[in-house]
């Protein structure tokens, strides 16, 4: 049997409880019956919750904001940080949120006096359900409590009814203790994400209620580039990648419609602007210096997607992704991390003499972040104490303190604060260093990625594999950019654009355009 989550939200109270037991009396009958039954109550939740969402009040977060400020004015720098970190960062934004609530004892006790008249599942109906799942069993039937009372017998013990109970809900710390206990909820199973088993399996199973021409090789590489995809999101993904064949004239899908379509729902359709030459040029600029240092440091991702196109919180994207499931992360990978994300600071003072943009924001708070927790929490920086434990004890600066000493009218979590900074300023200064030595290594790999990018304004990470190693690609043929003559032609366009930033004017040289017949390097 299914349960509706919404069967028990009455008006008047009263009538949920009664429904409880009307639902649990059918559900003895059919276990009488059939021997077993089975009743499945999605959104659990919605039965009643004493949990710890609902001890929160009206005033608990029902959404969440931004780990950082806004980043219209910039590329994704969110997206550069791993799941689990992004995952951190959204947990810490909800925490702030919920504490900037302002008290509402007012509206909470208006809440609390008009829950006479309904408004959801009550009280009473969690109580009923507690008491059906594991009550005492007492005696039913008529002939069996009453009449074998008067003939002085003793009433028969119900009999076992077996009743498996399965509920499901995305909101397990709204669920009450009393429910979730051994005896009424004895196992519990969180559903993850599937594996890249799962995914390819998934994917075989939509691809073959349709028309298309993937390769088995092209399907594991589509579940390795879709690493938290659900069985949903696939669906979604093939309509998407059906529906783009369809619009070309087509009845099966190809590869190049499964790309199309993973773009379109990770980054959303792009907005249908254009940017001016000398923008253009700065923004390809910035998102190849990301895609460089990512490929020449990032060796825990791949390279999804690289894109000047701007979409609604973005002027570009370099996303990526991991080749592999991987449950733990390292130091090195959290300052590849944070190298990446510099990477357009450092690049944008390298090509454009010093100056920067405002587009670098959500790249230095995704940097700072990262950088603070290896610092404070993780024990990946200069020392290993934890900040939350140092605050929280009032122990003195982590590293920097006077030995747990506090002087009179000294301000111990100010000076916590302030050594923490020093280092997390120190860690990212070395970084920024390193990474712009590494921009200044590979100058012409920066160029050469950014024209293509001003070409084609989206490429995938193969593409841009290839015009870091000079190969042909699907879309782009990298080998041009190995041509001595096709790269001074780049330096002269950058140098012109360069100028034209400068002087805030046109650019007096067009686009080198890709029909020029490359010439090997030496």
């Amino acid at each position: 049997m299914f349960v509706d989550p919404g069967a028990f939200t009455n008006m008047f109270m009263g009538v949920g409880i009664l429904k409880v037991k009307s639902l649990f009396r059918k559900l003895r009958k059919l276990a009488l019956r059939y021997g077993g039954v089975i009743v499945f109550f999605d959104e659990a939740d919605s039965l009643g919750s004493r949990g710890m969402l609902a001890q929160g009040g009206p005033g608990f977060p029902r959404g969440m904001r931004p780990a950082f400020g806004p980043a219209a004015e910039g590329c994704h720098g969110f997206g550069y940080l791993s799941p689990e970190t992004q995952w951190r960062l959204a947990r810490h934004a909800a925490a702030d949120l919920h504490a900037e609530q302002p008290a509402e004892s007012g509206r909470r006790s208006r809440f609390v006096m008009g829950a006479g008249m309904g408004g959801g599942a009550g009280m009473g109906t969690l109580q009923a359900l507690l008491t059906e799942l594991s009550g005492l069993k007492k005696p039913r039937g008529f002939v069996n409590r009453y009449v074998r009372r008067v003939l002085g017998m003793r009433p028969k013990p119900p009999p076992r009814y077996r009743i498996l109970v399965m509920m499901a809900t995305n909101l397990p710390e709204a669920l009450d203790e009393a429910l979730l206990r051994p005896g009424r909820i004895d196992r519990i199973y969180k559903v993850g994400y599937p594996s890249k088993a799962g995914r390819v399996r998934t994917y075989e199973g939509y691809l073959g209620k349709v028309r298309h021409e993937l390769t088995s090789a092209q399907v594991d590489k589509l579940a390795t580039i879709t690493p938290y995809a659900t069985g949903a999101t696939i669906k979604d993904l093939i309509n998407e990648a059906l529906i783009t064949a369809i619009r070309d004239g087509r009845e099966v899908i190809a590869w190049r419609d499964v790309m199309r379509a993973k773009q379109l729902k990770e980054l959303g359709p792009p907005e249908d602007v254009e940017y001016i030459e000398r923008e253009r040029h700065a923004v390809a600029v910035h998102e190849a210096c990301h895609a460089v240092i990512a490929y020449r440091t990032r060796h825990h991702m791949e390279i999804d997607i690289a894109t000047i196109e701007k979409g609604s919180d973005y002027l570009g994207m370099v996303a990526s992704i991991p080749p592999e499931d991987q449950f733990t992360r390292w130091r090195t990978e959290y300052e590849s991390d944070i190298c990446v994300s510099l990477a357009s600071l450092a690049g944008e003072r390298l090509f454009f003499g010093g100056d920067s943009s405002s587009g670098v924001s959500g790249d230095l708070e995704s940097a700072t972040t990262v950088a603070s927790f290896m610092e404070g929490y993780w024990g990946m920086g200069g020392t290993v104490s934890s900040y939350s434990t140092a605050k929280r004890l009032e122990v003195g600066a982590p590293g920097g303190g006077q030995g747990g000493r506090r002087k009179k009218g000294q301000d111990t979590e100010a000076d916590i604060r302030r050594a923490l900074a020093d280092r997390i300023e120190d860690m990212l200064s070395e970084l920024l260093e390193r990474t712009g030595q590494m921009l200044v290594q590979h100058r012409r790999d920066v160029l050469a990625l950014a024209h293509a990018l001003e070409t084609h304004k989206t490429l995938t990470g193969d593409d841009v594999v290839a015009v870091l190693e000079g190969r042909p690609g699907p879309a782009v043929d990298g080998s041009l950019y190995r041509s001595e003559e096709f790269l001074a032609q780049l330096d002269a366009y950058h140098e012109a654009a360069a100028a034209a930033h400068q002087h805030h004017s046109r650019i007096t040289m067009a686009l080198p355009a890709t029909s020029v017949t490359p010439t090997p390097a030496e």
